[in-house]
């Protein structure tokens, strides 16, 4: 590989999440693990240029960060305070539960679980996780998520200072913790990837880079955890939605899933997904992530928008409803009854849980399904309003140019 700048510094990003996370647990302390992987990157960009990126360039990366690390302590007479409260706070047996890791993999789970911890803020999570174990730089992930970069430079240093004051600890969770410390990372992973797939503000409707980093993340948590279904679930479910990316967008508009060119999903991604989904399935501990890439399945296994298997759709939207009682998925699953029942029946539906759940006045995919069935009976006036209510509150530009061109072809 060229040892040229672009290329250096796309190693590095790739090996920023195994570089931290080793410090991390090495020296107990998040900035002294930053400063020296940085450190690494100036000399990497002083040496490799005439040398040439090196064969293991993560070793090379982690050795140099460590050295530099050491040498900092030692000159501030910090070592042995930090190796003390990097003993504390770094459990170094086996999980039980999760067997036994190679030990740069164990390190980013663990700090997986500490980026995700639920003493943190859910925006401190998110931003965390992609700071440490996607190396986006916090420009970056302040212009993905609309603040100013002050804004996100200060979330991200408070989410570290409170990791430092109140020691949450560098481990996997305990057996009885993990499963709902598992659906708080998994959350996360799913609230970066949806950011990146249906982006808000006034800027790109996608932002591929988020859904890239929110893939690699789910699969390193998938090869440290294949025995979790809801981890295998989420990945196939970010897959299967990721493989229909590059047609959901047109002239800067939104495309329906029925009015999707087929010929332009992924067929790679689809069928790694499918895969991943028939695994779930044959587990049989159901769970949201996996219901969720099922019905993903069932919609990207039809080869046309008739073919979909709406009572399938339906009836793993009853399962959905059975795990999750959500007003969204309950309003999901009305877009799946108007298919089977008719638009007339779905509405009567989607009113009842406007009825009920006064949350769903302020969630723009209410509206806009309102808007399509009353146009389907032919109330366009309604349709016109529920048009104007959708229009209120999105906040994507896509679906803003989808919905204000449907709304203007009402008659």
């Amino acid at each position: 590989m060229p040892g040229s700048t672009a290329a250096i510094e796309q190693v590095f990003r790739e090996e920023y999440g195994r570089l931290i996370a080793s410090l991390v647990r090495r020296f107990g302390d998040i900035d002294i693990a930053e400063d020296a992987a940085g450190e690494a990157l100036v000399v990497a960009l002083e040496k490799w240029p005439e040398s040439g990126v090196p064969p293991n360039p993560g070793g090379w990366l982690t050795t140099t960060a460590a050295n530099r690390a050491i040498d900092k302590l030692r000159r501030e007479k910090l070592r042995d305070d930090k190796h003390r409260q990097a003993v504390d706070m770094y459990d170094d047996t086996p999980h039980e539960s999760l067997g036994i890791f190679e030990q740069d993999e164990d390190d980013r789970l663990r700090l997986m679980f500490t980026c995700c911890h639920p003493a943190l803020a859910p925006e401190a999570r998110i931003a965390l996780t992609l700071r440490l174990l996607g190396g986006l730089t916090v420009e970056e992930i302040a212009q993905a998520f609309l603040v100013p970069e002050t804004t996100m430079g200060q979330r991200i240093t408070r989410a570290k200072k409170k990791i430092a004051a109140a020691r949450i600890p560098y481990k996997i969770p305990d057996a009885s913790d993990l499963p709902e410390r598992v659906s708080t990372v998994l959350t996360v992973l799913f609230l970066v990837f949806n950011e990146g797939y249906l982006s808000t503000g006034d800027g790109s409707p996608i932002r591929a880079e988020l859904t890239a980093e929110a893939i690699r993340l789910a699969r390193i948590l998938r090869s440290l955890m294949p025995e979790e279904p809801e981890v295998t679930g989420l990945l196939a479910l970010l897959l299967l939605t990721e493989a229909r990316r590059e047609a959901r967008v047109r002239g800067g508009e939104l495309v329906r899933l029925d009015d999707q060119d087929r010929g332009g999903w992924d067929r790679e991604l689809i069928a790694e997904g499918h895969a991943l989904v028939r695994e779930c399935l044959a587990l049989d501990r159901p769970g949201r992530y996996q219901v969720l890439a099922a019905i993903n399945a069932v919609h990207t296994d039809a080869p046309t928008a008739e073919a979909t298997d709406w009572a399938q759709v339906a009836a793993l939207y009853d399962q959905l409803l059975r795990i999750d009682p959500s007003p969204i998925v309950a309003l999901n699953r009305a877009v799946a009854i108007a298919e089977l029942d008719g638009p007339e029946v779905a509405l009567a539906q989607v009113d009842r849980l406007g009825q009920d759940s006064p949350v769903l006045a302020s969630y723009h995919a209410f509206h806009a399904t309102r808007a399509d069935l009353l146009r389907r009976l032919g109330r366009s006036s309604e349709a016109r309003e529920a048009y104007d209510a959708a229009l209120a509150v999105c906040d994507n530009t896509a679906e803003r140019a989808y919905l204000s061109r449907r709304r203007g072809e009402l008659v």
